[in-house]
């Protein structure tokens, strides 16, 4: 097992992924290669870039990548908005996805506080590539 796979965030961004890939689905055939293509490339990120941070050599490299991570996960809550306002997602839906995006949001907030605080957070992959 990897290091960022015992991190609770990169768990939820996966299952924040899989949710944006099953809201998707209904999208219109003719949103295939916009929204829907964008809206699920910016929720893959946020755990990519989790998992490609931890493999970094320093805090602060980790810690970007948390930024990025982060970047691209309220990318799609504004991609999110913008098909409620487009009656692709129904009201119910859309709360209950930004709400997924907030917990994950928050997780990455409290990662990145405590990486930069404490380095010894960091994932093994980094912290023993570290010398």
């Amino acid at each position: 097992m990897f290091g960022f796979e015992k991190l609770d965030v990169w768990q939820k961004a996966v299952e924040y992924a899989g949710t944006i890939y099953q809201v998707t689905r209904s999208f219109p055939d003719e949103e295939r290669f916009g929204l829907t293509n964008q809206l699920r490339r910016s929720a893959v990120s946020v755990s990519s870039n989790i998992a490609e941070g931890s493999s970094r050599s320093s805090t602060a490299d980790f810690s970007r990548f948390l930024e990025i991570a982060y970047g691209s996960l309220l990318e799609s809550v504004s991609e999110l908005k913008v098909a409620q306002n487009q009656q692709f997602l129904g009201s119910g839906v859309y709360e209950n996805v930004y709400n997924e995006a907030e917990q994950v949001a928050k997780m990455l907030s409290g990662l990145r506080r405590k990486v930069r605080k404490n380095p010894s957070t960091m994932p093994p992959t980094v912290k023993n590539s570290q010398r």
